[in-house]
């Protein structure tokens, strides 16, 4: 029993993270799942099964807060059905390690990208229009792709995608892609189900797991609609860029040591570009405040020089 209440309290974090920056469910649950001894394939199709639940919650709770556009969710969704299906049945025999590493480089690059557009002040405008279904379809099938045979994917590789675009805001790309991931979710389980059998999976960890993360979805959409654009983008670009450093490092088999030292290291660079961001923010809204105030001055005094000289005249009159 101590168990499942452990697994459900980790599933609650996880569904939290997720929810709030669009991506970690599966990389945080399956992690948890692993250390309790649970083999890599059962911790897969357990977090997958587990994230059926879990994701429609959260696509309902970032819709009641207005995160979501649906026309992404369906340009997005459906092919990364597809692609999660084709994962877990025919292709999930297949060795992806060396794809993981080239897919974590990739997405690592884009976690400083989108970090130093965030962290520096330089958010690009939200371009008007939304993206093109030409590129939606083909990210949500290798998105969908990756989440079922390299056990989590999906909301690193489309959200950071969509963020990078600059033609969606972060907590619509955000509640979007947690709103598509269902789609995703039933399909990769379908597909588990078959490779698997019904037999073989642990409910008790589905139903503990499933639990946590409905109790936390509501708290993470709440969160990302309070949340100021920039800290969001900042916050999404670190997890990208510490969850696929770990891939990286441990797939080129770095020892434990050297391996912390460079989480410390990353962590670090994050925690200077946040305060040179603060102190960005804190000019920028200094000199708006001096221009505001400026202005007013400038207007206060036009409007009573007007008033005095006004004044003037009408006692310079002669009387009649």
């Amino acid at each position: 029993m101590r168990r499942l209440i452990l697994i459900a309290l980790l599933g609650s974090i996880a569904q939290l993270v997720d929810g709030t920056l669009g991506m970690a469910y599966g990389v945080t649950a399956s992690t948890a799942l692993l250390i309790t001894g649970i083999s890599p394939a059962v911790a897969s199709a357990s977090v997958h099964l587990s994230e059926v639940g879990t994701t429609l919650a959260s696509g309902l709770s970032h819709w009641r807060f207005g995160n979501v556009d649906w026309r992404v969710v369906a340009l997005i969704g459906a092919p990364g059905a597809v692609g999660a299906f084709a994962g877990a049945t025919f292709l999930s025999s297949l060795s992806t390690e060396s794809a993981s590493l080239w897919v974590a480089g990739l997405l690592l690059l884009l976690g400083v990208y989108i970090l130093v557009r965030f962290g520096t002040g330089k958010v690009r405008a939200v371009i008007e229009g939304r993206p093109a279904g030409k590129f939606l379809g083909p990210l949500g099938l290798v998105a969908g792709f990756i989440d079922a045979t390299g056990g989590g994917g999906w909301g690193p590789v489309a959200n950071s995608a969509l963020l990078s675009s600059g033609k969606l805001a972060p907590r619509r790309a955000v509640g979007s892609v947690n709103a598509a991931e269902f789609l995703v979710s039933v399909a990769a389980s379908i597909g588990f189900l078959f490779g698997l059998g019904r037999d073989n999976l642990p409910y008790d960890i589905v139903a503990a797991l499933l639990i946590g993360g409905v109790i936390a979805a509501p708290i993470a959409a709440w969160l990302v609609s309070r949340l100021a654009t920039r800290w969001l983008g900042v916050a999404v670009g670190l997890v990208l860029i510490l969850t696929n450093a770990r891939t990286l490092l441990n797939g080129l088999d770095v020892t434990t040591g050297p391996r912390y030292a460079v989480y410390a290291a990353l962590v670090a660079a994050w925690a200077g570009l946040v305060v040179y961001g603060v102190r960005i923010t804190g000019r920028q809204a200094d000199t708006t405040a001096d221009t505001t105030a400026d202005t007013t001055a400038d207007t206060t005094a036009d409007t009573t020089a007007g008033t005095e000289a006004v004044t003037v005249e009408r006692e310079l009159e002669p009387a009649s």
